[in-house]
């Protein structure tokens, strides 16, 4: 059955795979994101949001689905991670999830059984180095998510996809030869990094009724890396 779904970005990487595949199973897009004019040549109905300084964001009268994709990758040394660093990451990611949300909350209730999916990262789950802003800023995101999912129940489902590295646009400066891809790739248990289809993939499933059961969750498509350990 056809869905309305709000998604959040959409020009590029994870959102841009997910907004093809949505139009591809027949569903309605309601889109925001920086670059408006690039979807709505093609008869996407967007509208202009950066969720660094977020402007009133206007949604049809029902939603079924909102899914908020923009994100930041971060990486420095804690002793030269900023206050701006920190504060960027954090509006970015829990902020501007959030004024997404309050403007959309209305339209999600009014579905009855509507689904919200953030995104994380394997950083909150698996220390690592040089990742304490994002990290920080993700792990907020999974507590608002799950505060949500309390609060909202039952009428709007709440879930996170917390994924390893992934092919896009955003990570290209790790990815960006094939000795830095080999190495990515060698550290996850899989022996691969992560592909936007796949992720896309798991979006489907938690927009669509074969979730209907699941809500508060944090879903990890990460190669095996947050829970699996190879001996060598």
């Amino acid at each position: 059955m056809s869905k309305r779904i709000a998604l959040i970005g959409g020009t590029s990487g994870i959102g841009a795979q997910a907004l093809d595949h949505f139009r591809s199973q027949g569903h309605e897009i309601f889109a925001a994101c920086r670059r408006p004019e690039a979807l709505s040549s093609q008869g996407i109905s967007a509208q202009l949001f950066d969720a660094l300084s977020p402007s009133p964001l206007a949604w049809p009268e029902k939603l079924d689905a909102l899914i908020y994709c923009p994100g930041t990758i971060t990486l420095k040394p804690f002793h030269r991670i900023s206050a701006d660093d920190f504060a960027r990451d954090l509006q970015v990611n829990l902020l501007g999830a959030v004024h997404a949300l309050q403007s959309a909350l209305p339209a999600l209730k009014a579905s009855g059984n509507a689904s919200v999916v953030l995104f994380s990262t394997i950083a909150v789950a698996q220390g690592m180095p040089f990742h304490a802003s994002i990290a920080a800023a993700k792990g907020a995101v999974e507590g608002l998510a799950r505060s949500l999912a309390a609060e909202l129940a039952p009428v709007i489902r709440v879930n996170v996809v917390a994924p390893s590295l992934t092919d896009t646009p955003l990570a290209q400066s790790l990815l960006s030869d094939d000795t830095k891809r080999a190495a990515a790739a060698k550290r996850h248990p899989l022996q691969q990094v992560g592909d936007a289809h796949d992720v896309v993939a798991l979006l489907d499933f938690l927009i669509n009724d074969h979730s209907r059961f699941m809500t508060g969750q944090i879903f990890r498509p990460d190669g095996g890396l947050s829970s699996v350990r190879l001996f060598s």
